[in-house]
């Protein structure tokens, strides 16, 4: 197995909190992704496999079409997506992202978080690169699948790794592949569960003791608890 199904094993990702948290965040990945590609899932990927991400946390229909309504109304806000980098306590690398319409607000928050913390926001690139960018698609398994011809055969699109995970198979990919997978996928007819990006630590996770893990969860919850943060990252084991 290679470093997508370790990093998977060693770091379930929590789930977002309660359910209205859930849905906005939601709303605003389905507004990024209608306002970007068009607001008509059948000619747009990306979107297509957002609402199918949404659907997967059952979320309402009239609260998907709504979302996707609102992104091409002119007095609608426009979302940003903005990255954050920093370090927590204990050299901890932290990578944050946010969809927001008010950045200087957001950065605000972020820095104060990790002051208040004992960690310190860093420049863009300062971590960065201790991170792979890749896609991460989660489909059905379908009885009888041979995960290595999958794999083979995901090659040629820019998939990288395959594994089963719970009754469901998660293809990893380059950032860049996500959408000759997306068809790829949608081709050969497979359910998709979810589709998205996820970062992935390059180097050596850190292990920290139970007093110190406490302290980064701490500050990775305030983050999670910030309206406009979609998702957190660390290198922590």
């Amino acid at each position: 197995m290679g470093r997508a199904f370790e990093f998977r094993k060693e770091r379930k990702f929590k789930r977002w909190g309660n359910m209205s948290r859930v849905f906005t965040r939601l709303g605003k990945e389905l507004a990024i992704a209608a306002k970007a590609g068009g607001p008509d899932p059948d000619n747009n990927p990306r979107l297509r496999a957002v609402v199918q991400n949404a659907r997967s946390e059952n979320m309402p229909k009239d609260n998907i079409e709504r979302a996707i309504k609102r992104a091409t109304e002119k007095d609608h806000s426009d979302y940003k997506e903005v990255v954050y980098e920093g370090y927590g306590p204990h050299g901890v690398a932290f990578i944050i992202e946010t969809a927001t319409d008010n950045p200087t607000r957001t950065v605000a928050n972020i820095r104060s978080y990790f002051s208040k913390h004992g960690g310190s926001l860093g420049t863009s690139g300062s971590v960065d690169f201790m991170f792979e960018h890749k896609c991460v698609f989660k489909v059905k398994e379908v009885p009888g699948l041979d995960l290595e011809e999958l794999e083979l055969e995901l090659i040629d699109v820019g998939g990288e790794e395959v594994f089963a995970d719970e009754g469901e198979v998660m293809i990893y990919g380059a950032f860049e592949s996500y959408g000759a997978i997306q068809k790829f996928i949608e081709e050969r007819k497979f359910e998709l569960v979810s589709g998205g990006f996820e970062r992935i630590p390059t180097g050596e996770l850190k292990e920290l003791s139970p007093e110190h893990k406490a302290e980064i969860e701490k500050l990775s919850d305030k983050f999670e608890e910030d309206d406009d943060v979609q998702n957190v990252y660390t290198n922590v084991k």
